[in-house]
């Protein structure tokens, strides 16, 4: 499979965010935005499959959906 690049532009935050996860996933900016574009793929295509997507609380059980634009 053929690579491409590409520049991105983050604001400071994005950035410092980037760099956190990517400290503690212990990975590449590039491996972590790679894998952030796969699980962004596949969330959306349960969505459109018309699944949902939800966070749930391990002690209360309580679960929230996430909305996804």
């Amino acid at each position: 499979m053929s690579k491409k690049t590409m520049t991105l532009n983050l604001t400071e935050p994005e950035m410092a965010a980037l760099e956190t996860l990517c400290d503690k996933k212990q990975m590449s900016k590039t491996q972590l935005v790679r894998q952030a574009i796969r699980l962004y793929q596949k969330v959306n295509e349960r969505i459109e499959e018309g699944g949902k997507l939800y966070f749930e609380d391990d002690s209360s059980k309580e679960k929230s959906e996430i909305m996804m634009l």
